[in-house]
């Protein structure tokens, strides 16, 4: 694979670095564009709209400074790594700022239980870090070749960076805090797998051997890379706990679902919904006539290696009233 030039040096500085003549107009249209995709995505998650969530992903600049920091390190330039750093931690608590304002104009309070947007990024999963990392890969290849820069968009819809941070905000104004710890981890997660991958093609285009004295910084790049590195480890071990967690959840749900299916049509009843919570599962099943018999359902579970498992069964007994013409 071809080494990228000087000029493509010069070209990725300018794109990435909050410096030169241009300063201040790379400032403002950074800060504008944050704060309207802040606005865009809290929106978005207040109304529950995917489409709106992933204009605010198109919108969001976070990535600029995200790969700044890849960048500086590569280069050993400490000043633009500050920089950029100072940009992606004031960015996010921005945008995490602005969420739980408009949290407090929310009919309802935003949490998971009313908006599936939340509950789609508060349960990060080994498989998101590995998106993450492709998405951050793929990001770099972009930026090192000018000829596919056109993938940059689908970038942006691809990794999550702005909407977890609105999440952060709304979660926390309605006071679901293990909810904002959640997203604020796939939010973590997302920038460690960028910052990693980056690096790693960064490296792979010798992008470094362009940097005045390469040789001399060599040891500060190594100490970032590792802490970079630590810090993805870090992060998979809550990931894989998820995950599992998850994987246990939804194939208990389906067995539940399948074991009071079967019981509850023995009886003329129909099972309605099955859902976990913090420290079960609720079968909601309705029906008329006579109540199916629920200690043969804890049978039936028992039979299927759930007898430890907490299963609260709804009952809702159903009363059909005929109006209009014909009634009685």
């Amino acid at each position: 694979m071809a080494a990228v030039t000087a000029d493509d040096v010069v070209r990725m500085r300018d794109q990435l670095f909050f410096e030169g003549p241009l300063t201040k107009r790379k400032y403002t249209r950074f800060w504008m564009l944050l704060l309207l995709s802040g606005v865009i995505a809290t929106a978005g998650v207040i109304s529950d709209s995917t489409a709106t969530v992933i204009g605010a992903m198109i919108v969001a600049p976070l990535m600029t400074p995200i790969l700044g920091i890849v960048l500086a390190i590569v280069l050993a330039d400490k000043p633009n790594l500050l920089r950029s750093v100072g940009m992606v931690l004031a960015g996010a608590a921005a945008v995490v700022f602005l969420a739980w304002v408009f949290g407090h104009l929310a009919a309802v309070p935003v949490d998971s239980t009313t908006s599936t947007q939340v509950a789609g990024r508060i349960h990060p999963r080994t498989v998101d870090l590995i998106a993450a990392l492709a998405t951050g890969a793929v990001g770099a290849v972009a930026l090192a070749r000018s000829d596919i820069s056109d993938t940059l968009p689908g970038v942006a819809i691809a990794i999550s960076l702005v909407p977890p941070l609105a999440v952060v905000g709304l979660t926390l104004e309605a006071g679901a805090t293990s909810e904002a710890l959640g997203a604020l981890l796939l939010f973590g997660t997302n920038v460690a797998a960028i910052l990693l991958s980056g690096i790693v093609v960064m490296s792979i285009y010798k992008v470094a051997q362009r940097a005045e004295k390469a040789k001399e910084h060599d040891h500060k790049r190594t100490g970032a890379v590792v802490l970079i590195v630590a810090a993805v480890v870090v992060l998979f071990v809550p990931l894989s706990i998820t995950s599992r967690t998850i994987a246990v959840q939804s194939l208990r749900s389906t067995t539940i679902n399948d074991v009071a299916t079967t019981w509850a049509e023995a009886a003329d009843w129909r099972v309605a919904d099955v859902s976990s919570t913090n420290d079960g599962y609720v079968v909601l099943v309705r029906g008329s006539g006579t109540e199916p018999d629920t200690a043969d359902l804890q049978a039936k579970l028992d039979q299927e290696g759930l007898a430890d498992v907490k299963v609260t069964v709804e009952l809702v007994p159903e009363h059909r009233v005929e109006l209009g013409p014909g009634r009685g």
